[in-house]
């Protein structure tokens, strides 16, 4: 079913509205469940009802998180008004899952500290970008050589969540690391150029806007991968970004070791640097410019995570 001429057209719908390669995947692969949960039909030929009952199975059979329920939903909303061009009013009326307002595990200082005093080389300054500057681990690993300023300290993100391009802090503790891990790429790059390959994949269509650009030193990866690979889209060979899971073991080896019996991950880093932030008494706005928020709503969390154990308040128990 890979290649049918239905999953061709979704592809083609996605590249078109410039979605992530990520998005891609996951959209066809919720597609292609979902038609064979409806007994491998046409969607045309698929009764409204059907897609009710397909998310009721993912929350009743298969117990999928709220999160992963309304991913579905979003995919088979794009096949039929993306890509079949069908208006459902049903789907005016499909209740969305409703996510557990969950509050951010954090890591205190000192509990960072002991996490990094765990890493070394390349998982030690993404740690450090994560912590340091706020990152998702997806906006990490995709920094380019151009994308760091040391004369303004500061790093700029390019098509992070919502595709938005936004300027964050760049850690001075970071800069010496970032400067000979630039070196490295200047190295493995003329290597690569002179085995015939060098050049990057760029966003968009800059690679025609700008010819020479892919196999110049700035466009490059500043976290490449050991490895030259096919692009999944056009086949052409280039060296991609370093793996998030790479890095994802890497840090979950770090807490193991460091003793924490908090569930952290690369995203506890993010949270540990805005609820930081707060306690420093820094302003909530600056804040949500530096994570990239949309929603001024969506940052005020970190303000119940420095508030919650009611610091401040005297338990009555221990006036007993």
């Amino acid at each position: 079913m890979a290649k049918s001429k239905l999953l061709q057209k979704v592809r083609f719908k996605i590249r078109r509205k410039n979605y992530s390669y990520h998005t891609e995947k996951s959209y066809t692969r919720w597609i292609v469940r979902f038609i064979k949960f409806c007994g491998t039909r046409h969607p045309l030929e698929i009764q409204p009802k059907e897609i009710e009952h397909f998310l009721n199975y993912l929350a009743v059979d298969r117990k999928v998180a709220a999160s992963t329920q309304n991913q579905a939903l979003c995919a088979i909303i794009f096949l039929y008004k993306q890509v079949l061009g069908k208006q459902l009013p049903e789907f005016e009326h499909i209740q969305w899952a409703k996510k557990p307002k969950n509050l951010p595990v954090v890591l205190t200082r000192d509990e960072v500290r002991k996490v990094l005093s765990h890493l070394d080389g390349v998982p030690l300054l993404l740690a450090r970008l994560l912590y340091g500057s706020g990152l998702r681990i997806s906006e990490a690993i995709r920094v380019r050589v151009k994308d760091v300023d040391f004369g303004y300290r500061q790093l700029l993100v390019r098509n992070g969540k919502g595709n938005k391009d936004r300027i964050t802090v760049l850690p001075s503790i970071a800069v010496e690391s970032l400067r000979k891990q630039i070196n490295k790429v200047d190295l493995l790059h003329k290597r690569d150029l002179k085995r015939g390959y060098g050049n990057v994949q760029l966003p968009n269509a800059l690679a025609k806007k700008y010819p020479g650009a892919s196999s110049s030193l700035k466009w490059q990866y500043l976290f490449p991968s050991h490895r030259i690979s096919a692009d999944p889209r056009t086949g052409t060979k280039h060296r991609y970004h370093i793996s998030d899971t790479y890095i994802q073991r890497k840090l979950h080896r770090a807490v193991k070791l460091s003793g924490i019996s908090k569930r952290a991950s690369c995203h506890t880093l993010r949270h540990s640097f805005a609820t930081h932030l707060l306690e420093d008494n820094y302003d909530i706005r600056t804040i949500q410019e530096l994570l990239g928020h949309k929603n001024v709503k969506t940052t005020m969390i970190y303000t119940h995570v420095v508030n919650q154990g009611g610091k401040g308040v005297k338990s009555p128990v221990d006036l007993v």
